[in-house]
């Protein structure tokens, strides 16, 4: 009797199988995080193994401003007047995490002289731990100062002056950074009178008064940042911006 010999798989069919298959082990071990990361909008909340996976070294970089986040720029923080060219800023996208150890993408625009201090700066924090609530451009306020600060906000570039002034702040030039800034709030003394910025941070001016996102001389912040040589708003005379680093 003669064995039927075994139908063979047509090499039509061969191909597309395999390539299902091959795709479909390539999407096995991938966290669902990862497209978060590629897509990145800021403010989203991820895990580590999305980040381990993307890799930590994508998630902390610096580049020439995309055009579109320059268009949402105009007009906000790159205002009308602005005397700092978009060659000289930096888009950075950092990792930082909440006070509930919450992994979250970061955006902030610099001056390029800064930027890879500010990537080794926030690269270290994120490593520590230290937390951060929000880092978002200035620009989803509108390039509002006092509407970011209330927010938690923490962000460097927006081309505006000093409160009360017509000095242009260091922000301007997107040398100075402002952490955690509700709840370490610029304060002013005049003629007897206490001014507090952002207002709803005023209970914060209190310095004795604990929080999760204080920042205090000698915390891991404070540290970092006066080891890359910029200046701690804390340490001025006449105000104390505790918010508030700047070069």
């Amino acid at each position: 009797m003669v064995k039927p010999t075994p139908q063979l798989l047509s090499p039509l069919w061969t191909l597309p199988l395999l390539l299902v298959l091959l795709t479909a082990f390539s999407m096995v071990d991938v966290p669902v995080g990862v497209e978060r990361l590629r897509q990145w909008q800021a403010g989203t909340v991820v895990d580590e193994r999305s980040v381990a996976a993307y890799g930590e070294e994508h998630c902390f970089v610096a580049m020439d401003i995309p055009d579109s986040i320059f268009r949402c720029m105009v007009g906000k923080t790159y205002r009308k007047g602005c005397s700092i060219a978009r060659s000289d800023l930096r888009y950075l996208r950092l990792l930082h995490r909440d006070a509930k150890g919450r992994i979250i993408l970061g955006e902030m625009v610099c001056h390029r002289s800064v930027a890879e201090d500010l990537i080794a700066i926030f690269r270290q924090l994120y490593h520590e731990r230290y937390p951060i609530e929000r880092m978002r451009l200035a620009d989803v306020y509108d390039g509002d100062d006092n509407r970011s600060m209330a927010a938690n906000n923490t962000s460097c570039f927006n081309f505006r002056r000093v409160q009360g002034s017509t000095r242009l702040s260091a922000h301007s030039r997107g040398m100075a950074v402002d952490i955690n800034p509700l709840y370490n709030p610029c304060v002013r003394t005049r003629n007897g009178m206490t001014s507090v910025q952002p207002e709803a941070g005023r209970k914060y001016a209190d310095r004795t008064r604990g929080s999760d996102y204080r920042l205090l001389r000698g915390d891991k912040c404070h540290r970092l940042f006066t080891a890359h040589g910029f200046r701690w708003g804390g340490d001025w005379r006449t105000v104390k911006d505790y918010q508030h680093f700047e070069k």
